[in-house]
């Protein structure tokens, strides 16, 4: 079977607030720390926060904009030997989307305070998805 393929389009629903300016500053993975960033959602979205604080827990998908450029293979960090893009969660990616499960700590109106985002300050929000204790498990 043949498929089309059909422009895509990516609207931004927020930006990230943190304090990592740059890469080198940024945490390998967010798990690993315990600092706070804000995830501040745009006015036209924040509806769509309704009931988020049931969640301990949240997925943030957001853009890599500071990603050098698509490599499909790199030495992840702490190895030796180039692995393809895919078995790894590296930014310069084709389509360079972020994903990190976070720690919600609170609500306030449109702006999720977290614990536990890697992401850039400025980086754009693409989707926010729960995480379900039931459902993610391997």
């Amino acid at each position: 079977m043949v498929s089309s393929l059909r422009k895509l389009e990516l609207k931004p629903i927020g930006t990230v607030h943190s304090p990592y300016v740059n890469r080198g500053k940024a945490p390998h993975q967010g798990r690993n720390s315990d600092i706070i960033s804000e995830v501040v959602i745009f006015p036209e979205y924040e509806e769509g926060l309704e009931g988020i604080q049931r969640n301990s827990h949240l997925f943030i998908l957001y853009w890599f904009d500071r990603a050098e450029e698509t490599l499909l293979k790199v030495v992840p960090h702490g190895l030796t030997e180039k692995r393809g893009i895919f078995s790894t969660r590296a930014p310069p990616r084709p389509n360079p989307i972020g994903l990190t499960l976070v720690e919600l700590v609170k609500r306030e109106g449109n702006v999720l305070t977290v614990k536990g985002l890697e992401a850039l300050d400025g980086s754009p929000v693409l989707d926010i998805k729960p995480h379900l204790h039931g459902l993610e498990r391997p």
